[in-house]
């Protein structure tokens, strides 16, 4: 059932960020006169379709290959190599006929409406949910072996500031700004005694290729909510209970319960609860194969209502945060400070993120998780490498700067070298996903 899920919100993530993408290629082509021949989502390689159409000048359609998409647009030299236009004169529909700054317009739209996407999946989050808060005082629960737990932090341990700020609430402490540093610190309240806590350089690196997130709010035992048909609702627990034995071990925090749970696969044990009323309850419980029972901690999160504008301000603010993040995670790959095999994704990672945001954060979570690839998108495709928009784009400048066309064969030489590198790069992701993670 989990691959079925991970490859459904795989496909819905693809088919987001490619359509959109194109679609901003395709748009500005119309807008400036040029005839597209092809708009795709998903590679039509030797002519595997899934479905296609043709409307007017344009053949619509979906790819057998599911790794990206493409808009053919007349007159250009594309990933398709295709230069049969080369022959006859410039048309006043193809790219080549048109002034530079239309074509830069064309290449440059797929990453603007990537980054338009991001910001208004991250102002309708803002708008539908609020301000997030979440209280810091309750202290961490630290995750056995992660990036923070190798770092010195334990589990009880609250934090106070971060790279000398005083933070009150988990939203502070992970502000996309405090990676902005070159050095992060921690300083943590541990009993009486005051700890400062360095983070590597590699952190964000760390903290993307593990499982979780390596450090969360310590919650009490309390249940938030029930899943059907699983134990817990068998056993009689409920939302609101609070537990408070499970195999005759006190539960202090949440962090406790699926440590006990994953001890007792498949084996019934004793629970002690109480339930919302101030009611004393126990019962038999059996953990699944998973040392699951059903259950998920209750939430101390505070939202606050945004209007309209507002909510529009803070979308944009964390579009910018978090494309600055990224830009700053890509300058740690190409000075080496980060290692790549650690933190190029292709597929198999994509989809296994995807599935992973869906499921611990619902609809938010994966449409979050959308716009964060949406602008990863739309920077990736921003290098200046041939076959990618940014490679077009500094094409196109060239021929504005030196005002003639730069010769064909030259072109498809660029063209074709660009394309290799990208499939052996995608080769090597594709092999990192698979054989190292």
């Amino acid at each position: 059932m989990e691959i079925i899920s991970t490859t459904f919100y795989f496909i819905a993530a693809l088919f987001i960020l490619v359509t959109v993408h194109e679609f901003g290629h395709f748009a500005a082509a119309k807008l400036c006169g040029m005839r597209v021949d092809k708009f795709f989502v998903g590679f039509d390689f030797w002519n595997l379709k899934v479905w296609s159409t043709q409307r007017g000048e344009t053949e619509y359609g979906i790819g057998a290959i599911p790794l990206g998409g493409y808009v053919k647009i007349a007159g250009m030299i594309d990933e398709s190599m295709d230069n049969d236009f080369a022959a006859t004169p410039p048309q006043p529909w193809e790219f080549r006929s048109k002034p530079v700054w239309q074509r830069l317009f064309v290449i440059s739209a797929g990453v603007i409406m990537n980054m338009i996407l991001a910001g208004i999946i991250l102002i309708v989050i803002a708008f539908s949910r609020g301000e997030e808060r979440t209280p810091i005082s309750t202290g961490v629960t630290v995750e056995k072996g992660s990036v923070f737990a190798e770092m010195g932090f334990q589990s009880g341990d609250v934090i106070t500031a971060v790279n000398g700020k005083p933070v009150k609430y988990w939203e502070d402490v992970r502000n996309p700004d405090n990676y902005m540093n070159a050095a992060l610190t921690y300083t943590v309240r541990r009993g009486n005694e005051a700890l400062t806590l360095t983070a590597p350089e590699n952190i964000l690196s760390r903290i993307g290729k593990a499982e979780g997130t390596g450090i969360q709010p310590m919650y009490p035992p309390l249940i938030g909510e029930v899943t059907g048909g699983f134990p817990a609702e068998q056993a009689g627990l409920a939302a609101g209970d609070r537990i408070l034995k499970i195999a005759g071990i006190e539960i202090a925090a949440w962090e406790n319960v699926p440590e006990v749970l994953s001890l007792h696969k498949s084996e019934q044990i004793a629970m002690e609860w109480k339930t919302a009323k101030g009611e004393l309850k126990q019962g038999p419980v059996t953990p699944n194969a998973q040392g699951k029972i059903g259950i998920a901690p209750a939430r101390i999160t505070e939202f606050t209502p945004l209007g309209f504008f507002p909510a529009i301000g803070a979308g944009i603010e964390q579009t910018g945060k978090l494309t600055s993040l990224i830009v700053k995670s890509f300058g740690k790959l190409f000075s080496g400070k980060d290692d790549i095999r650690d933190n190029i994704g292709g597929p198999v990672a994509i989809a296994k993120m995807a599935g992973q945001s869906a499921r611990v954060g619902g609809a938010f979570g994966f449409f979050l998780f959308v716009a964060m690839l949406s602008i990863n998108l739309a920077l990736v495709n921003m290098l200046p490498v041939p076959g990618l928009d940014g490679g077009h784009f500094v094409m196109n400048s060239v021929e504005g700067i030196i005002g003639r066309e730069v010769p064909l064969k030259v072109k498809m030489a660029i063209q074709q070298v660009g394309v290799t590198a990208l499939l052996l790069l995608s080769a090597f992701v594709l092999y990192n996903d698979i054989f190292r993670r």
